[in-house]
């Protein structure tokens, strides 16, 4: 009697595991191919791949992770050239500190700590997006829905499109994406399943991670106040989901003496502040009007197609936490002014929006779909490098 029970739970925790391996292979082959490609675009530049890895911010979160905060040498400087006493508190403790305890193992450098954590968090990452992708698969209007089979292709598509986004390289760089990436993904996961504990613990990490953690924070947060058929568990998720970024901001208040201290270093370091979108604009209509360079122009082409993709997913009907989070990032990154060639990475945590693209493409015959991934994880891997190699403000 038991075992005749148990074969259903047997075969259905066989097939979960299976598909997270199939996952986690999709973005463990489609990464493998940028990074070769970023190494053989590193070898035409004569220079290597621990030195793109280590471009920009990835030198400043490879310092926090060797000196800590308070010992940051003071060749380390912000976007205007300047080195302060606050200077590091620019960036988020979640990835560096991660990269810091691993790097106290026997024989790790930063650097190297930091590819694994790189490795490990894009993995989570894979699953809980595989994951995300067969539950909105789902509930997406019935003129796109599929079920079965059909359900574990979008969610494998969706982690192939994550996985050659513009702007992957970045995953297998010194940067937050992958680990916040994973963090933010879960952290759905556990809205959608009303996993509350797990949806607040991943919040909780984001919001440590980088300041788009407030996409994750608010997400959460209202998809628990709303879950009312829950009873009291959801309230762990309110209470644990603002922890870790009001904790930073706290934290930096006290060392700098303002309560708006980190916004301060942001604006005064980096001439990053909320001006309602105008940099964008201006960014979008100058560079597809006037601009002759590559790289303004796709990031301006980047720009328009997130704001196309998250209309899509509203008419799509994917699930609303889910569109709400997408749309929290894409405010973030795209109401504030800055380096605009930055916005491909800075939009890459908003992989929801890939979902109506995903869906459409799982529905073709396996040949086209897999004729598609490998199409997309060369040109992925040749624009990220070219972006690493060529153009010298590229995230």
């Amino acid at each position: 009697m038991t075992t005749a029970r148990s074969g259903p739970a047997v075969q259905r925790f066989a097939a979960t595991h299976a598909f997270a391996l199939h996952c986690i292979a999709v973005y463990l082959l489609i990464r493998l191919v940028g990074v070769a490609i970023l190494a053989l675009m590193a070898n035409l530049h004569d220079t290597g791949l621990a030195a793109l890895a280590t471009k920009w911010d990835g030198e400043w979160m490879l310092g926090i992770a060797r000196y800590g905060y308070g010992g940051i040498p003071p060749w380390f400087t912000d976007g205007n050239g300047v080195h302060t006493e606050f200077t590091a508190y620019a960036f988020f403790p979640g990835y560096p500190m991660t990269v810091r305890a691993v790097s106290m193992v026997p024989g790790l450098s930063p650097l190297a700590a930091a590819m694994i954590v790189n490795v490990v968090a894009g993995i989570a990452a894979a699953v809980a997006i595989g994951r995300l992708g067969r539950f909105c698969a789902q509930r997406v209007r019935p003129a796109v829905a599929t079920t079965g089979a059909g359900e574990r292709t979008v969610g494998l598509v969706l982690v192939a499109l994550f996985a050659a986004t513009p702007m992957s390289v970045v995953l297998n760089t010194a940067y937050t994406e992958a680990l916040f990436c994973a963090l933010a993904a879960w952290a759905l996961v556990g809205v959608l399943e009303h996993r509350w504990l797990l949806a607040g613990a991943g919040a909780l990490c984001a919001g440590l991670v980088r300041p788009t953690g407030i996409a994750v924070i608010a997400v959460v947060m209202l998809a628990a106040v709303l879950a009312r058929e829950d009873g009291p568990r959801r309230w762990s998720a309110v209470a644990m989901a603002p922890l870790g970024y009001l904790a930073y901001l706290a934290f930096v208040g006290r060392q700098t003496g303002s309560l708006t201290g980190w916004f301060r270093i942001q604006s005064d370091g980096w001439n990053t502040s909320f001006d309602g979108g105008l940099a964008t604009w201006r960014f979008v209509t100058h560079t597809l009007g006037f601009e002759p360079a590559f790289a303004p122009t796709v990031t301006a082409l980047v720009i328009v197609s997130s704001i196309v993709l998250l209309i899509w997913s509203v008419v799509d009907r994917v699930p609303w936490p889910v569109v709400l989070y997408a749309a929290i990032v894409m405010a973030s990154v795209l109401l504030s002014d800055g380096l605009m060639m930055s916005r491909a990475r800075l939009l890459l945590p908003a992989f929801v929006l890939l979902l109506p693209v995903a869906v459409r493409i799982a529905r073709r015959p396996r040949r086209e779909v897999v004729a598609f991934g490998a199409v997309v994880a060369l040109l992925s891997g040749w624009f990220g490098a070219h972006m690493l190699t060529v153009f010298p403000y590229a995230v």
